[in-house]
């Protein structure tokens, strides 16, 4: 298996420095931080990862506003009790993204942001205590709980809001099958338990965030 050492030394090659490096690399929140955000803070930002999906960013991000309005801040009790009626409505109003699946999501968003609120106290306090060593459990409640959260959409998600994750885009993808880890790209549970498993030798080597391994990782391919 490369060391994080090798790992971390291409992508300083690739990028042409320490310092460029470093300024590329995404930040995680401590678990203190993670706990002061709202409830409508997180299904705001889940619900703005579901409709970036497959969508330009800076398209969906210039409308978001509008989908704050419509949606009463991103309140979760209040988007769990919208009718279909006034989902019927909202497929209606222009300026949104009238995506009949993913504006039920929020309604469906909504129902497991208040369920884990009841459980845990807050969205956040269930994300700040959920141990970093178990990654892949967390993508995997969040596809199972959540609407529309599987593949990277839960992943991103997280990432979006500062829990620390490692992301297996397709260079990190590349990286863990020229290593032998996997064969292809992983997607199924056994197959992300062995991508996590190595993200957590490199995580014991090095000591940094899996965000920040991650990151450095997709800067060694090509």
């Amino acid at each position: 298996m490369i060391s994080f050492r090798e790992l971390y030394a291409t992508a300083v090659l690739h990028k042409g420095g320490e310092s460029a490096v470093e300024s590329l690399l995404p930040k995680a929140k401590s678990a203190s931080q993670l706990r002061k955000q709202s409830d409508a803070y997180y299904l705001s930002n889940l619900c703005l990862r579901i409709f970036r999906a497959g969508l330009k960013h800076d398209m969906v991000d210039r409308r978001w506003p509008a989908f704050e309005q419509a949606f009463n801040n991103f309140d979760p009790f209040l988007c769990a009790m919208l009718s279909d009626d006034e989902l019927d409505v909202h497929m209606s109003n222009k300026s949104l993204i009238r995506h009949l699946g993913k504006i039920k999501s929020i309604r469906a968003n909504g129902l497991f942001l208040q369920d884990v609120a009841k459980e845990a106290g807050s969205f956040g306090q269930w994300l700040a205590d959920w141990p970093v060593e178990d990654t892949v459990g967390l993508w995997l409640a969040l596809k199972k709980r959540g609407s529309q959260l599987g593949g990277m959409s839960g992943p991103y998600f997280l990432r979006m809001v500062g829990k620390d994750t490692f992301l297996i885009t397709r260079d990190v993808a590349a990286v863990l099958v020229a290593q032998g880890v996997v064969e292809k790209a992983p997607t199924s549970q056994k197959e992300l338990k062995k991508a996590e498993d190595t993200f957590k030798q490199w995580r014991e080597e090095c000591g940094r965030p899996y965000c920040e391994i991650s990151r450095i990782v997709s800067m060694t391919t090509l």
